[in-house]
């Protein structure tokens, strides 16, 4: 089944403030699901990951700051920025498997390679 993904939530923080990223997705896919981020000159690096079955997965770069709640009856998932600092700062895309996955090809579900569909991504900046 096509995913179709959009992002929200994106803006200007100061550090050590707090932004929630919203995914608006399909509703009935039951994808894994992830949020990653590109800055300039940068590769695209997982954030944060939740399979099929709920178990989720992090980079340690936002362990204990993120986390990664989903609320299917409003088929949309979530980033909870909290302790926000300026490297942080980067476009975040929310991306989705096809279909239900329970487990991660990589070992952390965090490598882009895993998901096929993508949203157009939203701007998260921190300043200090």
């Amino acid at each position: 089944q096509v995913q179709r993904l959009v992002e929200s939530g994106g803006g200007s923080v100061q550090t050590g403030g707090s932004l929630r990223l919203s995914c608006e997705h399909s509703p009935y896919t039951r994808s894994k699901m992830a949020w990653f981020r590109q800055a300039p000159g940068k590769e695209r690096e997982g954030v944060a990951a939740i399979t099929s079955d709920g178990v989720t997965y992090y980079a340690d770069s936002v362990k204990g700051r993120f986390t990664i709640p989903q609320d299917n009856t409003k088929n949309t998932l979530y980033l909870q920025m909290d302790s926000l600092k300026p490297e942080d700062t980067a476009v975040y895309y929310c991306a989705a498997t096809a279909g239900p996955e329970y487990y991660c090809i990589s070992g952390s579900c965090l490598r882009p390679v895993e998901y096929l569909y993508w949203g157009p991504g939203t701007q998260v900046t921190v300043s200090s």
